[in-house]
């Protein structure tokens, strides 16, 4: 990163709230359970976002009411609630905040990603902070992205997408190409949305040091320990 840069990076989350965060994992797990481990993916996140270095960092959660809980596991993070909207929308309306803020970019990222590899979040904040590309993408292997980057605001690029189906990246690269932005790209990865993506993921933990992503690991250790 150069000397004086300090761009902005936020993580979109949802309060941990039983039946309303990762449903899709239920079953296999029970909406209690599911709202534990997505508990851990937010305490994950925040440790690998917190570990970046000198960056603005952001939490944009939702709902309004669920401010305290995100106080409580960030206080070094600037909290700006979600708009109301579609996902584009909110996404349009942080972007917005974030470069009004100052800095050279700004950086979303997912909550769905525990054991996504810090290099390359170091990547995302070398693309942004640099002029080799106007809108940095983290391909996520369903069709969508885990993380998004821009040097300035392209509402665009969030407008009438087709969220949460295959075509959204494809989509976005092509509204892209229409408004002449340059592409840095990021390496894919997966994010935890089904009952395979959870079976991929402990299976996972087995090649991986056992710093990453302590909280989901322990989450899903005693899930397993009660059913035991």
């Amino acid at each position: 990163m150069r000397a004086g840069v300090r761009p902005a990076i936020a993580i979109m989350a949802k309060a941990p709230e039983p039946g309303r965060v990762k449903t899709r994992l239920c079953p296999p797990l029970a909406v209690d359970e599911a709202a534990a481990l997505y508990r851990a993916f937010l305490l994950d996140k925040v440790e690998q976002v917190r570990g970046l270095g000198d960056l603005s960092r952001v939490i944009a959660y939702a709902p309004a009411g669920g401010r305290p809980f995100f106080e409580e596991i960030a206080p070094d993070f600037a909290l700006i609630p979600q708009c109301d909207g579609d996902l584009g929308q909110r996404l349009a309306e942080v972007f917005r905040q974030l470069l009004a803020r100052g800095g050279v970019g700004a950086l979303v990222v997912d909550s769905d990603t525990p054991t996504l590899p810090k290099a390359f979040l170091c990547r995302a904040i070398d693309a942004v902070t640099s002029s080799d590309g106007d809108l940095v993408l983290g391909p996520s292997e369903d069709g969508g992205y885990y993380l998004i980057g821009l040097r300035a605001p392209q509402p665009e690029l969030f407008e009438q997408m087709p969220w949460s189906t295959p075509r959204l990246l494809s989509e976005t690269v092509a509204r892209a190409a229409r408004l002449g932005l340059r592409v840095a790209w990021l390496p894919p990865w997966f994010d935890v949305d089904s009952g395979s993506d959870l079976a991929r993921l402990e299976t996972s933990f087995a090649g991986l040091d056992g710093a990453v992503a302590r909280h989901t690991r322990r989450a899903l250790d005693l899930r397993a320990r009660c059913r035991a």
